[in-house]
């Protein structure tokens, strides 16, 4: 059997995309600190390493299913794990086994340490993590999507950090969410054509193209929007217009979208990890505010 540096295990991983779960639990905690005052931080970074752990273990899956259902192969774009040859199908699945379980004995921890609530909310996401390919292949993943790495981090992170789920946190959840949709359906907008060879139907795929990169510049324009909505209504302070300092990515990223006529797949190639990045910078600095905002208020 060959033997695999930790630098391979790391990438088997796909490291690049942990922003898109991490950060809404950053940010959630930002947003208690601002509106709560007194969080639990001990339950907080436990649940941030938790989700984690639970995302590592979803890339594996996903990336052993979609190389058994021939989604991917030799000539597709993203990480090359299984295509490349650098690891067996085998060894990819049982590291998800493996990441899965130590997220859940994770989560056990946690559950005991505050309520049922918890193991409802646990339950639901690993449910979407586990049928996220079937999901995926029938147009629903970008649904799935949003609700584990959005609606369900914030939700979890309200309770075990509180003590009870304060559901204003969701007007942080969509533009955070949305981002982080955006990461996938850009994804999935680029392996258009070689996923039509193998009969499944991603929600790109049933829009098309043009229509998908139109939505997909939504995806990362309305967050914008929707948080200086929120500061002109009172749900957030005012500190949140630092968020604005991320326009200059996503900004980079529409002009990206924008050349495909021109370029091409090329085009768009790169942007799923650009549009991970464009989630962190726009997280951190969410977070950022809110911190400052509780600190200052």
């Amino acid at each position: 059997m060959k033997k695999h540096s930790f630098k391979e295990w790391l990438v088997a991983v796909r490291p690049w995309s942990f922003p898109a779960s991490a950060m809404p639990v950053l940010v959630t905690l930002a947003y208690l600190h601002w509106g709560h005052g007194s969080v639990d931080w001990l339950n907080g970074l436990w649940a941030l390493v938790n989700i984690v752990l639970f995302h590592a273990s979803g890339n594996t899956w996903s990336d052993y299913y979609d190389y058994r259902r021939g989604v991917d192969a030799a000539d597709t774009f993203g990480v090359k794990t299984l295509t490349g040859g650098m690891f067996r199908p085998a060894e990819i699945y049982r590291l998800s086994v493996v990441l899965l379980a130590v997220a859940l004995l994770g989560g056990l921890g946690l559950l005991l340490l505050t309520g049922w609530p918890l193991l409802v909310i646990g339950a639901c996401g690993l449910l979407l993590s586990l049928a996220y390919p079937w999901l995926k292949y029938h147009a629903l993943g970008d649904l799935d999507i949003f609700l584990t790495y959005a609606v369900l981090p914030t939700v979890g992170t309200s309770y075990v950090a509180v003590g009870y789920i304060d559901w204003h946190i969701l007007w942080i959840a969509v533009p955070v969410g949305l981002i982080t949709v955006a990461i996938l359906h850009i994804n999935n907008t680029r392996d258009i054509s070689t996923d039509t060879r193998v009969h499944i139907r991603t929600l790109a795929m049933l829009l098309g193209c043009r229509i998908s990169l139109m939505l997909y510049r939504l995806e990362i324009v309305v967050p914008f929007l929707w948080l200086l909505g929120c500061v002109v209504g009172g749900v957030l302070p005012v500190w949140s217009v630092l968020v604005c300092v991320a326009l200059f990515p996503a900004i980079g990223n529409v002009r990206s979208s924008l050349q495909y006529p021109g370029l091409g797949i090329q085009a768009i190639a790169g942007l799923d990890e650009l549009t991970a990045k464009l989630q962190l910078v726009f997280s951190v600095l969410l977070a950022l505010s809110l911190f400052l905002a509780g600190w200052f208020s």
